[in-house]
């Protein structure tokens, strides 16, 4: 439409190319036929194994050696006409190919499609890609699918052995390939065990993932359970409706999803499940800022998004024994839906007097009165740090320290209670600002005389890097909020 010269090149991976989204984009550029080049990066994995029927279709084509050593012919001895021939018979030679497709070789969905099909190609031979890569772009026009296999973690003997593990990590040995400086069981491990745990006694309980088997820890709940399994491929939409079907036949599903590709449900959340009161279990896994990985991966919006949802339950852990008890009231739970979202990295546990999870109630770590501090899920960590930190400036000063673990349903009781006994209410937590936590409290007090003053993610979208940094370049760190508190009490 802008009259520019080029070619349009989309890049795409065989996990992704399972998508809803993928298919309408061939549905529609099939139809559209503008000069487009698709080109699939075939390795087998997403983030996990490739599974599905279109993976196998893929493996089959794959594995039709006639067709690619007859394809390669024709290509070859096409390409070597006189330039001024060769535009003559290309047709002729694309019928012929045609022919063969369909004598040697499964029918290329791709063609169907209305794509002019390359490959399979191998993808680490970079002399003969480069020369395929330009042969595309000079020699066919219309929308053409290039084919190209690599091997996931190639040229690292453990990275090629284990791509799941290697997919993302932290420090290891190169040598051996083995992680090295951890010591304490990550959200995601303790997620895994504590399902197996609660499979082994419910067998209504089954594990969805979205190409996530590994990152959210549910390996050895699938080598435990293979039948009451399913990775349903980076399709985050089915995997939620598909749960909602489970659910309604009896069976409780728990659904584990980066926070970040939760995003992508919203609306089946919504309509398929929340809608209908359905007993389905989400596990957000990476909530809040997940580090290097960047701001398509940060978990800074699901607080936001899920508060708005009706009758959804939605609970965040601040130690790992509440995590698990989390688990266990959700799996328990089958009035409707519940969410537990849960950050990534090391967790820590409440070695102090711990209560139980009760519907809608806060942990109250510490009484007191004028002020109160409130800290949900991994924020409260910060919480608890800032809390030592007043009662040291202020030592007459003894704040409510609150663990509220549940964004919704709000304890309504205690909250009227803080009405009695508080003027300012200090909330933090690693959500957007913008109708999370925070949000829901200063909602609450709205037409009271109670301040609130909310710590967060502010109105941007955060880059990547260390944590720490992070959180510095935000000012959320606990000492940045301390100091904001102080001169406000001041």
């Amino acid at each position: 439409m802008t009259n520019k010269k080029g070619r349009v090149i989309a890049v795409i991976g065989d996990g992704a190319l399972s998508g809803g989204m993928a298919f309408e984009a061939l549905n529609h550029a099939g139809h559209l036929q503008k000069e487009m080049i698709i080109i699939l990066n075939d390795n087998n994995m997403s983030i996990s194994k490739s599974v599905g029927a279109l993976q196998a279709y893929l493996t089959n084509i794959l594995v039709s050696r006639p067709y690619n050593v007859m394809k390669n012919l024709i290509w070859d001895f096409v390409q070597h006409l006189p330039h001024r021939v060769r535009r003559r018979i290309i047709l002729s030679a694309r019928k012929l190919e045609e022919n063969m497709i369909n004598t040697l070789a499964p029918n290329i969905i791709f063609e169907d499609l209305g794509f002019k099909y390359v490959g399979p190609i191998d993808g680490h031979n970079m002399p003969r890609l480069v020369r395929i890569f330009n042969k595309v772009k000079n020699n066919m026009t219309g929308s053409i699918f290039v084919h190209v296999v690599t091997k996931k973690g190639k040229g690292y003997e453990h990275a090629e052995e284990d791509a799941p593990r290697f997919h993302g990590l932290g420090p290891y040995e190169i040598e051996t390939g083995k992680s090295v400086g951890k010591k304490r069981a990550s959200y995601s491990e303790i997620f895994g065990d504590t399902l197996c745990e609660i499979a082994r006694e419910n067998k209504k309980v089954v594990a969805i993932t979205a190409a996530m088997t590994d990152g959210t820890g549910l390996t050895g709940f699938e080598k435990e359970f293979p039948d009451r399994f399913f990775d349903v491929g980076i399709a985050e939409q089915h995997a939620v409706t598909f749960a909602g079907g489970l659910a309604i036949q009896g069976l409780k599903p728990f659904v584990a999803i980066y926070s970040t590709f939760f995003q992508r449900a919203f609306d089946q959340v919504i309509h398929d499940i929340s809608l209908q009161k359905l007993p389905v279990v989400f596990c957000l896994d990476r909530a809040g800022l997940v580090g290097e990985d960047g701001s398509t991966h940060h978990g800074a919006f699901d607080l936001s998004y899920l508060n708005l949802i009706p009758d959804l339950i939605v609970l965040a852990p601040a130690y790992a024994n509440e995590f698990k008890d989390m688990l266990r009231f959700a799996a328990n739970y089958n009035k409707g839906p519940v969410v537990i979202r849960y950050p990534r990295g090391l967790t820590r546990f409440n070695k102090t007097e711990y209560k139980s999870i009760e519907l809608g109630k806060y942990d109250i770590r510490e009484s007191g009165k004028k002020v109160a501090l409130m800290g949900i899920g991994k924020a409260f960590e910060d919480a608890e740090i800032i809390y030592g930190k007043l009662r040291k400036e202020f030592p007459k000063l003894k704040p409510y320290l609150v663990n509220p673990r549940f964004l919704k349903p709000m304890d309504t009781e205690f909250l009227e209670e803080l009405t009695k006994k508080v003027k300012t209410i200090f909330t933090i937590e690693d959500n957007a600002l913008i109708g999370g936590f925070g949000s829901s409290i200063k909602n609450y007090f709205a037409n009271t005389n109670i301040e609130v003053f909310s710590f967060g993610i502010p109105d941007q979208f955060v880059s990547h890097g260390n944590i720490s940094d992070l959180k510095n370049s935000i000012e959320t760190t606990p000492e940045q909020i301390f100091e904001k508190i102080k001169a406000i009490l001041k």
